[in-house]
């Protein structure tokens, strides 16, 4: 049995797929397997996503029957992921050859974190123009500020990601599923830790904004909230949780010049 399951949703990426499978097959850890669910693809996403998987045993295939959007395509992923470990992965991302070994070997050596993830590259066209840093030990009076990991570059162990129970399939998560799930991580007394180096990088690119809509800040301002009311995080939890908000009524231009020059 693979030590490591990657589970990939994959939409509509069919210009960066074979790159991101790449440098998955490129990493000094080899004991994976790669599950890739195509949710609908509109273009040749599957065929390329079929054809990788022709040329190597690990990769495995999966297509949804109707378009269910990213969080229940991730657990029909995990529904047929046999490794120890769970890794996430974007189609259209790519990451640091030693990205799984050092993730694993962290998780390995230290039992009492249920999560592991690293600083994240943002990167476009022009190549990358920021790197976005964590706390090394987030805490959960942490959960109001923000997300406290990279989701695509993290590795969560199975046993704890089905205690609980997956991703959250509900709208009020859409876009925000990974945010939700550390909350819910944290709940039940979990922690999680990042490594202090870029070891993803994620493909951000000027059409970001444009995907960030009214329903996903709402969705944003309710896990913050739900964070500030499980943990207790008073008054500055729930004005926290308006942060969302007020950047959705942001000019373009100045939401664009602060996300590449913010630290």
């Amino acid at each position: 049995m693979p030590k490591v399951s990657i589970i990939m949703g994959i939409y509509n990426c069919s210009n960066y797929l074979e790159e991101a499978i790449s440098c998955i097959s490129k990493q000094t850890f080899t004991d994976w397997e790669l599950i890739m669910c195509d949710d609908c693809s509109t273009d040749n996403t599957y065929e390329i996503a079929f054809k990788l998987s022709q040329q190597d045993s690990r990769i495995k295939l999966i297509k949804n029957e109707k378009n269910l959007t990213l969080a229940p395509t991730l657990n029909r992923c995990i529904e047929i992921a046999t490794g120890k470990y769970l890794a996430r992965m974007d189609g259209d991302d790519i990451c640091h050859p030693e990205r799984l070994e050092k993730e694993v070997q962290f998780l390995e050596k230290n039992a009492e974190y249920a999560v592991v993830s690293s600083f994240m590259n943002l990167f476009d066209e022009k190549g990358t123009y920021r790197t976005v840093s964590y706390k090394a030990h987030p805490l959960a009076t942490d959960l109001a500020d923000k997300s406290p990991f990279c989701h695509a570059g993290c590795i969560i162990r199975k046993e704890t990601m089905v205690q609980l129970g997956g991703y959250d399939v509900s709208e009020k998560c859409h876009r925000v599923e990974d945010y939700d799930l550390w909350v819910r991580l944290y709940a039940m007394g979990q922690k999680g830790y990042n490594i202090q180096e870029a070891l993803y990088s994620m493909r951000d690119d000027r059409n970001a904004n444009h995907r960030r809509t009214w329903q996903n800040r709402c969705n944003e301002a309710r896990v913050k909230r739900k964070a500030t009311r499980l943990f207790s995080l008073g008054v500055k939890g729930y004005i926290k949780s308006l942060i969302p908000i007020v950047k959705y009524f942001l000019p373009s231009f100045v939401y664009k010049l602060a996300h590449r020059n913010l630290k």
